[in-house]
């Protein structure tokens, strides 16, 4: 109920830190939290992939879910490709559930899913969401559109704000090697914003050495804020905080190097 009172599209203030995937990695999210502190010192836009991966994956939804619910004006949570019952059937979540608790939960927990946001904008000017653009959003104002609660459809606007991924080496749009949605060009990226009079693109979906990489002249940026992702990569994490002055500067959680961990 505190998901479907605010609409698909969040409109959000400046003054907030905002996060990547975390995918189950509960005490590195807490790290995150002593790092950009912790509710309700400031303020949180996450962007996705909770679940899945690590073993968790509970722990840190529940977390995540206690501060919207909490603190409903102030704690926000878009939806991940991974938020999804196709997907978190075969990752973990659903292992995890079954193993713990009960797969009665993981059917409230998708049913959950199904509700939450699709992106936010922030000061009218940083597009945030999961994954990335879609040739079928012509106007912002079509995210606001998109019926909830639902499943993640295979294709279409919904599909692509979760899967899409911004490529260097393509013009236009291109077909995505995930096997679903699309990747798109600079040129797209560069379009877009001036197209809709914004200034930046703020997405996550995608693991990057130093916990953020920017894009097209600094006109998109990945966040990633899962360290050590899988226990199989160096990479650090970031948060990304948007000042009310609309300065963007960055936090990183440093890997730690040479770390092994058991998922």
């Amino acid at each position: 109920s505190v998901f479907m009172s605010q609409p698909s599209l969040l409109e959000l203030d400046p003054g907030i830190c905002i996060c990547g995937d975390t995918h189950g990695q509960y005490h590195d999210l807490l790290r995150l939290f002593e790092m950009g502190g912790f509710p309700p010192a400031s303020n949180y836009l996450f962007l996705g992939d909770y679940v899945d991966r690590s073993r968790q994956s509970v722990e840190t939804i529940v977390l995540l879910l206690c501060y919207k619910v909490r603190y409903p004006e102030f704690f926000f949570l878009l939806r991940g490709n991974h938020e999804s019952a196709t997907l978190n059937r075969i990752y973990g979540f659903y292992d995890e559930c079954k193993r713990r608790f009960s797969v009665k939960l993981w059917r409230i927990f998708g049913d959950c899913f199904n509700c939450m946001p699709l992106a936010a904008i922030v000061a009218d000017k940083i597009l945030c969401m999961h994954g990335g653009l879609s040739p079928e959003l012509d106007q912002i104002g079509l995210i606001r559109d998109l019926d909830r609660p639902t499943e993640v459809p295979e294709h279409g606007l919904l599909c692509d704000l979760l899967w899409s991924d911004p490529d260097p080496f393509i013009s236009g749009w291109g077909s995505n090697m995930r096997g679903i949605s699309y990747t798109f060009g600079h040129d797209v990226i560069q379009e877009f914003l001036r197209k809709h009079d914004l200034d930046l693109i703020v997405r996550a979906h995608q693991v990057v050495e130093d916990g953020y990489e920017f894009q097209a002249k600094r006109q998109l940026v990945t966040i990633f804020s899962a360290p050590n992702y899988c226990g199989e990569f160096d990479n650090a994490a970031a948060i990304m905080t948007v000042s009310e002055e609309l300065v963007c500067s960055f936090q990183i959680l440093k890997a730690s190097k040479g770390m092994k961990r058991l998922f």
